[in-house]
């Protein structure tokens, strides 16, 4: 399938594969009323999108949020490419059986010596196009 723009309409399936490919995203969020865009190491864990960030990362006022995640790979003169974005609800991983799991996946932690949080997005809508 198609959309009006021409591009190629990736399937919920194609978007995860796409996601667990990538290692940097963009997180889309809302502080004191205005849109912040922030790159994000991240890491897909299911259908969920998981965050490591220092203790006072900019990014923890994003928890219990509703935010906008975004991949993408497209060639610098637009002949092929891809995007994905999903939309979801970020939650505080807390729980001591969840929080010990998420410890063990391969992520980066951009913090210097300082406590790590792990943000959780529940990716509820997810979208993608392909440049065909």
């Amino acid at each position: 399938m198609y959309d009006s723009a021409g591009l190629q309409v990736l399937s919920r399936e194609e978007c995860l594969e796409l996601l667990g490919t990538a290692a940097v995203g963009r997180l889309v969020y809302t502080d004191q009323a205005l849109p912040v865009v922030h790159p994000v190491v991240f890491l897909l864990d299911g259908e969920c999108v998981v965050l490591r960030v220092p203790d006072g990362s900019a990014t923890l006022v994003a928890r219990d949020t509703i935010v906008a995640f975004q991949i993408d790979d497209v060639a610098p003169d637009l002949s092929c490419g891809w995007s994905v974005m999903a939309v979801g609800h970020v939650t505080e991983a807390e729980e001591p059986a969840r929080l010990a799991r998420l410890r063990e996946l391969p992520l980066a932690s951009r913090g210097h010596g300082r406590g790590d949080h792990y943000l959780v997005v529940d990716l509820e809508v997810l979208t993608g196009r392909r440049i065909p």
